[in-house]
C-alpha cells in the first residue's frame, strides 16, 4: 500500500462522518434531543481528528500521481482541502466545547449549538467540494471536455464551484506566507512547545493521579484544569498542522511523523475509552487518599505512555526525514 492507496482509504471518511454528524444535529432539534445532539458533537470531533491524516495523506499521494495533465486539478484540491481542514478542525473544537459544557453545566450554551450548527453546514458544503475536486483527479472520464489547461493552474468551474473557490486559499501564497519570515516559523515552533507545557503540565498530572501518584490531592480540582490542556492541544493542532502545510515535503516520508500521527489517532480513541465509558465516573468523585479502579489506570498510563511517544517522535521527524522515500 502507497500514500495514494492511503489516502483513498481514508479520504471519505471526513466527508460521510461530516454529513452524519450534521444529520444528527438537524433531527436532534426535533424533541430537543440531548442523545443525539452529543452523538453529533462526538461525531465531529471525531471527524476533525480523522481530517488530519486525510489531510497529509493527500500530499504523499501527490507525489506518486503529478504530472502536467493532473497538476491543475490537484493544486485546485490543495485549496479546496486546506479550507475543508481548517472548518472541520474548527467544527471539532466547537463541538469538544460543548461536549465539556454539557458534562459541566448539564447543556451547551445556545451560543454553542448554534456555532456548531453554522461550522457544520459550511465543513459539509467545502468537505463536499473537497471531495468532489478530488474526484476529478482519480476519474478523468467526468471531466468535461477542454476542462483543463495544461500546464496552469485554471480549470474551468461550474457556477457554485465558481463562488466556492473564490474563499479557497492559493497553496503557492500559503506556503509563501508560512516560511517568509524565519521570525515566523519561531514563533510557531514556540507556541508549539509551550502547547506541549500545556498538555503535560494538566493531562499529564491527571493522569498521574489517577495511576496512584500525588494520592494527596484530590482529582476533581484536577480535572477542572483540562481545558488548558485543551488549550494546548489546540495551539498544537493549528501550528502542527500550519507547519505541515507550508513545508509538506519535510514531514510525509519521515516515518518518525507517521508513527506521532498513529500515537495522536490513538489518544483520541484514549479519550473516548476514558469519557465514554464507567472509567470516568469512577473517578470523578475519588477524594485525597483514594484509589482509582485499574480500568481508568490502565487508560491514564495508555494516555501518558501515547503522549510521551507523541514528544519523542516530533523531536525525531527531521533526523527521519526521507525514511519512507521508497514506500510503494
Amino acid at each position: 500500500m502507497n500514500y495514494a492507496h492511503l489516502h483513498l482509504l481514508l479520504n471519505h471518511v471526513p466527508v460521510i462522518g461530516a454529513f452524519i454528524g450534521l444529520g444528527l444535529l438537524l433531527i436532534s432539534f426535533f424533541g430537543k434531543n440531548q442523545d443525539l445532539r452529543r452523538a453529533s458533537y462526538i461525531i465531529f470531533a471525531a471527524m476533525a481528528l480523522m481530517t488530519i491524516p486525510t489531510f497529509v495523506t493527500g500530499f504523499g499521494a501527490q507525489e506518486m500521481i503529478k504530472g502536467p495533465s493532473v497538476d491543475p486539478l490537484i493544486y485546485r484540491h490543495e485549496g479546496s482541502a486546506l479550507l475543508s481542514l481548517w472548518l472541520m478542525e474548527i467544527t471539532g473544537t466547537l463541538a469538544l466545547i460543548g461536549l465539556w459544557k454539557s458534562q459541566t453545566t448539564g447543556l451547551p450554551s445556545r451560543g454553542n449549538v448554534a456555532a456548531v450548527l453554522l461550522f457544520s453546514l459550511l465543513s459539509v458544503a467545502f468537505i463536499s467540494r473537497t471531495g468532489n475536486t478530488g474526484g476529478d483527479i482519480r476519474h478523468p472520464e467526468i471531466r468535461p471536455a477542454g476542462e483543463v489547461t495544461t500546464g496552469q493552474p485554471t480549470i474551468k468551474e461550474e457556477p457554485i464551484g465558481a463562488f466556492m473557490a473564490h474563499f479557497e486559499p492559493d497553496p503557492d501564497k500559503f506556503t509563501n506566507v508560512m516560511t517568509y519570515s524565519k521570525w515566523w516559523w519561531t514563533f510557531m515552533m514556540a507556541v508549539h512547545f509551550l502547547g506541549l507545557i500545556l498538555i503535560v503540565g494538566t493531562v499529564g498530572l491527571y493522569d498521574a493521579r489517577i495511576m496512584g501518584f500525588l494520592k494527596q490531592l484530590p482529582l476533581a480540582p484536577l480535572h477542572r484544569l483540562l481545558p488548558w490542556g485543551l488549550a494546548g492541544l489546540g495551539a498544537n493542532i493549528i501550528t502542527g498542522l500550519l507547519a505541515f502545510a507550508s513545508r509538506p515535503e519535510n514531514y510525509v516520508f519521515s516515518s518518525a511523523f507517521w508513527l506521532k500521527m498513529l500515537a495522536l489517532l490513538l489518544l483520541g480513541v484514549n479519550a473516548a475509552a476514558f469519557y465514554l465509558t464507567d472509567a470516568f465516573g469512577e473517578v470523578q468523585a475519588l477524594k485525597a487518599g483514594e484509589d482509582a479502579p485499574f480500568s481508568a489506570k490502565f487508560i491514564a498510563a495508555s494516555s501518558l505512555f501515547l503522549w510521551f511517544a507523541v514528544i519523542a517522535m516530533g523531536r525525531y521527524i527531521q533526523p527521519l526525514t526521507d525514511t519512507l522515500l521508497g514506500t510503494n
